[in-house]
């Protein structure tokens, strides 16, 4: 933190939880304001998650190229503030993330020293992890973070207490963990408690109605950005009804925060139910009650306040019914604190089951398909419109008689899912304990349904058309390739898990007029419907040109005529092959596409250098050279696209020389498992971006 002039910093490590980070360790600014943080899922558009997943740094430094890149995290933290984020790696092993923030820089990138200083602390804490994972110790977090230490707050200089003393304003002096240190006279009268009994506390347990989640963005804002923050606050049990205007001056060895009376603002926060507690003297004792409450119960308000608007920025992501039930299981459960989450879906007047978690194996199972003509509280939310709540069990047994229940503790809420008027389905959330509803959280969930509703409905079109694409990608990808002697092909092809999951790449190997084999490979840009049509008139056009007894060189640029006429506003790469099985003589030509690979018998890989022209689609007057080459007995001729090589943040040399290691590392047996074993790595990966073609050939005896 201090190397590389932070103010904070901290260590986010794997959870027991898969694809779960926890916050660990943290030191410089007060643990309690970054709960919304402690848990991050690693496939969240987050820096400290992309960070994770990439395996590279992500350096951020101002607000404005945060807000570009992860306007998630600026809509939870609108301040002027530089973060840096470095994996701690340690060979194939990922254990967290190192994460430091500072003082913005707008305009100036993290400088070298800077970054190495970084790199080099996350490769000192990631040996020291991976020598406790060999002696045996699970190097996995659990539980909440550790405040990182801090030295003990100290009183100010003599002269300075004794001036500070004189003044009739209240004055506290605070460290960068938000401990006290010192109080002045003034603070003491004001508060009514003395200076000993303040300092070296948490200003949050000594004053907890400073506590109430509608201050921690002012305190998140002192802290981080450094300026002066000023608002009205409202006091507790010892003063009820008085409202204190509060200034904070913060600097980079502490803050300093004023105290003074002040009258009621207008934008003062209200009672959980809405009301003002002074305007109700029926709410007077509970509205004291909620002003003394304790820190952990403020902190998870505001991570209750944060969550629901994380949730609703990662709707906006969510492409699939699948990745929209996952978003909300991640982001509405914890921000309400339930268990139990069911989603069902409407289809011809019946419900069924889309997504469930926290259920007992098998208890859903009655309800799935049931009509809207069932008495259920499922059911009836959808059809009134209407939200309810029950808060308990024994509520929602006594409202609906004879309902099977899955426990007899608890408490559930109904949402019905309508978008734009029209009815999706509805969302059951389940709780462990009996609790109530207040009228924020009511409405809260009844807004975050509709939205809801709205990405499930989008959802459900893009899976309509992603159906289609995909019978469309299927029907057009040849089904079986064609057996010659002397000569074995095998193909695979993955789609992609992100967005729309089918696109524009193909293979294909035909037999041409003249006896010989031609090997294509191409990859259309872009996915989804239009990639998958482009990509059957290309190879339509291929296959056609290839059976007329075209050069390579006619093939191609004929292709690249066709894909200019057509004008479908995309471009496409390809590498067509013309093999001559008896001879072995091969004859390419390459479009933009990845340079092949040849492993020869002795195992030995090269990457090959084929010479090429740009991309089709581009320039009618593109030409495209042919190189000439021989496959041996037992070489294998490899043809991908650049999806089984590419990853977001890593040069694509890396990933072709990976793959090239994998195929010298190929034992020598038959093509289907060395196919199996280049392909297997990227279909195991779920977060897989783009998809994936694969086409090996080799000659055989």
């Amino acid at each position: 933190m201090e190397a590389v002039g932070g103010y904070a910093a901290g260590v986010y490590l794997r959870s027991p939880t898969t694809g779960l980070l926890l916050m660990a360790v943290f030191a410089g600014l007060p643990l309690q304001l970054f709960r919304p943080w402690w848990r991050m899922q690693v496939n969240r558009p987050f820096p400290v998650a992309e960070a994770y997943r990439s395996g590279q740094a992500v350096l951020l430094p101002d607000a404005e190229s945060t807000m570009s890149r992860f306007p998630q995290l600026m809509a939870g933290l609108p301040f002027p503030f530089a973060s840096l984020y470095e994996p701690v790696t340690d060979g194939t092993e990922r254990f967290g993330v190192l994460v430091v923030l500072r003082e913005a820089t707008p305009g100036i990138p993290v400088g070298t020293a800077d970054r190495e200083r970084l790199r080099l602390t996350a490769e000192h804490l990631a040996a020291d992890l991976a020598a406790l994972m060999a002696a045996g110790a699970p190097v996995v977090w659990e539980g909440d973070p550790v405040g990182g230490p801090a030295p003990p707050p100290e009183a100010a200089a003599e002269g300075a207490r004794r001036a500070a003393d004189r003044l009739a304003q209240a004055v506290l002096s605070l460290d960068r963990q938000g401990r006290i240190g010192y109080v002045n006279t003034a603070a003491e009268h004001l508060l009514g408690i003395g200076g000993p009994q303040l300092q070296g506390k948490l200003l949050w347990q000594a004053l907890p109605w400073l506590g109430h989640p509608a201050y921690e963005d002012h305190f998140r804002a002192g802290f981080m950005s450094g300026e002066p923050v000023h608002f009205a606050a409202r006091r507790g049990r010892h003063a009820p009804g008085q409202w204190l205007s509060v200034d904070l001056y913060p600097s980079v060895d502490g803050v300093t925060l004023t105290l003074g009376t002040s009258a009621k603002p207008a934008y003062a926060p209200t009672s959980r139910a809405g009301r003002d507690p002074e305007a109700d003297p029926a709410m007077a004792a509970d509205a004291d009650a909620d002003a003394d409450v304790d820190l952990d119960a403020s902190a998870d308000e505001a991570s209750a306040l944060y969550r629901p608007v994380a949730l609703a920025i990662a709707l906006t992501e969510a492409v699939t019914a699948r990745q929209v039930s996952a978003v909300v299981t991640e982001e509405l459960l914890p921000a309400f604190g339930g268990r139990q989450l069911a989603i069902y879906l409407l289809d011809e007047r019946h419900l069924y089951l889309a997504w469930e978690t926290g259920f007992p194996m098998g208890f859903l199972n009655r309800f799935d398909g049931v009509s809207l003509d069932v008495r259920l509280p499922g059911v009836e939310t959808l059809t009134t419109g209407r939200p309810m709540f029950f808060e308990s069990m024994q509520h929602l047994a006594a409202a609906y008689p004879g309902i099977p229940l899955d426990a007899d503790v608890g408490a559930r809420a109904f949402l019905p899912l309508i978008a734009s008027g029209r009815p999706v389905g509805s969302c059951i959330l389940g709780f462990d304990a009996p609790r109530g509803f207040s009228a924020e959280e009511r409405t809260a969930l009844t807004a975050l349904a509709g939205l809801i509703a709205q990405a499930l409905a989008r959802a459900r079109r893009y899976d309509s058309e992603a159906a289609l694409a995909r019978g469309l990608q299927s029907a057009l990808l040849p089904h079986r390739l064609p057996v010659r002697e002397h000569v074995a092909t095998v193909g695979r092809y993955l789609p992609g898990t992100q967005g729309m999951d089918v696109g524009g790449d193909w293979y294909d190997v035909v037999e041409t007029s003249t006896g010989l084999l031609a090997l294509v490979i191409g990859d259309v840009q872009g996915h989804g419907v239009a990639a998958a049509a482009t990509m059957g008139q290309l190879r339509s056009a291929v296959r056609a040109f290839a059976l007329s007894g075209s050069t390579p060189e006619q093939v191609v640029s004929g292709t690249n005529q066709l894909l200019i006429d057509l004008d479908p506003g995309q471009f496409a790469s390809c590498c067509y092959m013309l093999l001559d099985p008896a001879s072995g003589s091969v004859m390419a030509a390459r479009a933009g596409h990845p340079q092949p690979l040849l492993r020869h018998p002795d195992g030995r890989t090269e990457v090959l250098d084929l010479a090429g022209g740009v991309v089709l689609g581009i320039d009618p007057e593109a030409s495209y050279p042919v190189t000439e080459l021989r496959l041996t007995t037992d070489s294998v001729l490899a043809l991908y696209t650049d999806g089984l090589v590419e990853k977001p943040g890593i040069d694509i040399d890396v990933g072709v020389e990976r793959l090239r290691a994998a195929l010298a590392a190929a034992r020598p047996g038959p093509l289907t498992e060395t196919a199996d074993r280049l392909i297997s790595e990227a279909g195991n990966t779920a977060d897989r971006p783009d998809d994936i073609a694969l086409l090996l050939a080799s000659r055989t005896d």
